[in-house]
Parts: C-alpha cells; structure tokens; sequence
C-alpha cells in the first residue's frame, strides 16, 4: 500500500492551505498509514511516490521508455481536469456554470470543472499498442476481472487510442519527477504514480521475483490507466503486464454517490467506533460486490452483522459450551457408533440422519470452497457459504435438542458428546476460515476452543477427523477461559457522516 504524493492537485491544495508539498504529503499519508492500522489492514511495504528508491525506479523506466523509441516531443492541447490528473475528451464533459454564474465545463463521471490546456509535453506512442493489447487480453482472458471490466477495456480498444501526454511544464508543475535530461519537463503524475507497482519490488535490479506474478487491485475510475495505459507503458519498457488486475466498483450511501456537495461520506472511524472493527469489516467484505456499487445504510450494517455474528456465530458458540450442556467444559469425543461413516446417507444406522449427513458433507468441502474464492477475490462469496453452514450448524444443534438428552444414559451421553463435538469443529472451521475478515471475534473464537496458535493454519485445517477413522487432536482437551459473549449485538443509533476532506 501506500500514497501517490506528485501532481497539481497536490501542488495547489498544499499552496491553499499555507504549507509546502511536502509537509502536507507527509501529513496526510501519515493519516492514511493511521487509518490502515486501526483497520487491522497490514501491508508488505507502504511505498509513498516522493520515496527515493521510488523516483529512483520512474527514472530508470523513463530511460527505458526513452530508449525503446516510445516518447516524442510534441504540442498537447485539450480539457485538462486536475482533481483526475488527467485530459478529458469532449464526449466525456458535459456545459454547466460555476460558483459565479460562468459557462464552464466539467467532467461528466465526477463534476469536477475542467480548463483548456495547450503546451508542449513529452508525448507516449500509445496509439502503436492497439494490436498488443488486444493480443494480450486475448490470451490472457482472466487478466482484468470481473468480466464486466475485461468488456469494458476491450471496447475502449475499438475506440481511437490517441497518443498519450506524459510530462507537463515545470514551469506550471514543480512537485513531481523532473523529466532525465530535461529540466523544463515534470514526468506526468501517472507515469510516475503507476511505477510504484515496481519500484516495491525492487525495479529495477530485483523485480524479476515478483514481476509480473503481481496482481493489481484498483477502483474501476482509474480502470484505464491501469488497463490501458500501464500495460503499454510496461510493454514499451520490455516488461510483461501485471498477471491480474482486479477491479472493484464503490459504495453508494442510500442509493446516492458519496460526495462534498452531498455532505454524505462516511466516516470510517465513526463506523469502527459505533459497529466495532469487525462489525464494520464484515459487513464491507460481505456485502461489497466487485462487478457492481453496493449500497451503504446504517440499518443495514446493524441488522446484518446482528444476524450473522451476534445471533448465529456468537448463538452457536455460547450454547454448545454453556455449562449446563458442557459441564466438564473438554473437547468430548466423537462416537462412531452414534455418527458411523455410510456411503450412502440414505442408509444412515446411528443417530445421525441423512441430513446430518449433508450438513457434513457441506462443512467438509467448505475450506477448499472458501479457499477458492478468497483467491478469486470474491470474498463476498466466501462469507455467503460460511454464513450458510453457521445456519446449517444451529439447526443441526437445534434437530437434535442436546439439552434434552440424559446424561446418566451412558447411550444418550455418546450421542450428547457426539453432537458437542460436531458443533465444535464446525465453529473451529469458521473461525478459522473467518481469519482474515474477522481476525478479533476469529481468535476469541479459537481460544475459547483452545486452539493454538500453529494449529490455525488454512493448509493443515481437517474438519471432523474422527469421521474418517482419524485422530483429532482436539479431542479431550480443556477448553479454553469463557470470555462471555463472542459479538455483542449492535444498537441502531443515528447516522454518522463527515464532511469529505479533499486532499
């Protein structure tokens, strides 16, 4: 992760606010580096642009762009939006007026006001990749995805490619990378932001063990220039294109988009604050759909995170070690005499049903399924299956009424124990498939099964080894301190908002 810090708009918000450039990038990456961390989202690196191993890195790709025979000197003229660092064309601008009443332009995706620009740039030979591109998302049909965006890029290619302005005067843009061997020249803002990708993995001498293994994971506004414009730019320079870039779409709130004018942006820390950490980020990861924008309201987030985490997850852990069913508070053991493998649910001969036996089946294929999908980057899905077997596992303990059964029964004890152990294995999958959305409730959740930190891995997770004639380790072992309530159910209270800060 990190922070794109050159470019005009920095240049003039630094100038608005009284500051220099780098004072004020120092600042607000420091702020998204603060946000990251109390997100529990952790990072490899947090490279920021005016890094120098960075402007080390453009240099060297200019070089490359420079000596491949891919930049000419040329007049650029056109509508300029600085807020998107970039020249629109008229079919993307639509007539409107100004704060004073004037007839402007502005930027028919974001509002933001545009103004003709003319000077003279270092100019990319895009329009020479046309072919190239179209070869490489031929072969490669799962390099941008989800497929809406793969269209997408692929239409843009039907349509005319000009040749791309990729410096700016220095006399107008100080704050970024002089241009090598040109003074007058500041290297444009993309060029120089989309290098990062490199740069971090050590272009130009040490990127081979990364590169192009990398997937990008990018907003679909600034789809072209990762979809489009990065992979000519690579190929000009005599790199491959990244393996994957995946693209997600944004949040709405109440059907609206986020906006200053609106005075409806979230606030991030608001929501930690008022849904937990874990709440806010189960609801973003479940319920964030990549192919489309999602809609964000605060009823939402309370009733769906009460539903799956308070009520299902935090239900089925609390009733299946409560002392009144589990009073000797172990792991119990598993009978295959109640719960004998069949091959054919159909010809269940315990006390188990056939659809206990499904239920089972289900969990059993439920890491490699996660797994799958947590590598397609489609997290969403994953939480749907996990949050389907949660609802599987409560009516599985629920079907069978635990606390019904007699314990001086040495028969009703196996089957009491059986149906323990079942459910417990089944909260040790879920929480530790639920790692990486949920990693507070999932380690509370683990530790109140007394599983240890090394036995917490995807690749060595067995569900219900007994079942397949295996030992389970779990087995007998004491459970571990009851922490009370795994999720405490959120309250629905007023909607919080903040002003959106521009940069």
């Amino acid at each position: 992760s990190g922070t794109d810090e050159h470019g005009l708009k920095i240049q003039q918000a630094a100038a608005a606010a009284g500051t220099s450039p780098p004072e004020l990038c120092e600042r607000v990456s420091g702020l998204f580096r603060q946000a990251l961390t109390q997100a529990a989202v952790s990072f490899t690196d947090f490279i920021r642009t005016s890094d120098p191993r960075h402007q080390r890195a453009v240099r060297h790709f200019w070089g490359a762009l420079r000596d491949g025979g891919a930049l000419y000197k040329g007049c650029y003229e056109g509508w300029y939006c600085t807020p998107e660092e970039c020249f629109l064309p008229e079919s993307q601008l639509a007539d409107r007026r100004d704060a004073q009443g004037r007839p402007c332009k502005v930027s028919v995706e974001t509002g933001h006001q545009v103004h003709w620009t003319k000077e003279e740039n270092y100019m990319f030979r895009l329009s020479a990749f046309r072919d190239p591109l179209r070869n490489w998302l031929r072969d490669n049909p799962h390099a941008i995805s989800p497929d809406p965006f793969y269209q997408c890029v692929l239409r843009w290619l039907e349509e005319d490619l000009p040749d791309l302005s990729v410096s700016r005067e220095r006399s107008r843009l100080q704050w970024g990378i002089p241009v090598p061997s040109d003074s007058t020249q500041t290297i444009y803002v993309w060029v120089d932001a989309l290098v990062n990708y490199l740069s971090v993995v050590g272009y130009p001498e040490t990127h081979g063990e990364w590169w192009p293994a990398a997937h990008h994971v990018v907003g679909k506004d600034i789809l072209k220039f990762h979809a489009v414009y990065w992979p000519a730019l690579l190929m000009a320079a005599g790199l491959p294109p990244p393996e994957r870039i995946f693209v997600h779409s944004h949040w709405t709130v109440r059907g609206q988009k986020m906006s200053k004018s609106l005075g409806n942006v979230i606030d991030p820390f608001a929501c930690i604050g008022q849904y937990t950490l874990d709440g806010f980020r189960y609801f973003l990861l479940r319920q964030g759909v990549p192919e489309r924008d999602c809609d964000y309201y605060d009823e939402k987030v309370v009733k769906l995170v009460n539903s799956e985490l308070a009520d299902a997850l935090g239900g089925l852990l609390n009733r299946s070690t409560a002392f009144s069913i589990n009073p000797s508070n172990i792991y119990p053991c598993f009978s295959e005499s109640c719960f004998p493998k069949v091959l054919d649910y159909r010809e269940a001969k315990g006390r188990a049903s056939a659809e206990d036996y499904e239920f089972v089946a289900s969990v059993a294929s439920l890491p490699l399924q996660v797994a799958s999908y947590f590598e397609g980057f489609q997290i969403y899905k994953a939480l749907e299956c996990i949050a389907l077997c949660v609802r599987q596992t409560n009516s599985f303990f629920q079907r069978h009424r635990p606390w019904k059964l007699d314990r001086k029964d040495p028969a009703e004890q196996l089957w009491l124990d059986t149906i323990i152990h079942v459910t417990l294995e089944c909260l040790r999958v879920y929480g530790t498939l639920l790692q990486p959305v949920i990693p507070h409730t999932a380690d509370k959740l683990l530790s109140r099964l007394a599983v240890e930190p090394e036995e917490r891995g995807l690749s060595s997770l067995t569900f219900l080894p007994r079942y397949n004639g295996k030992p389970c380790p779990f087995e007998g072992r004491q459970l571990g301190p009851d922490t009370g309530v795994l999720f405490h159910r959120l309250e629905k209270s007023g909607e919080h908002w903040i002003e959106a800060k521009k940069l």
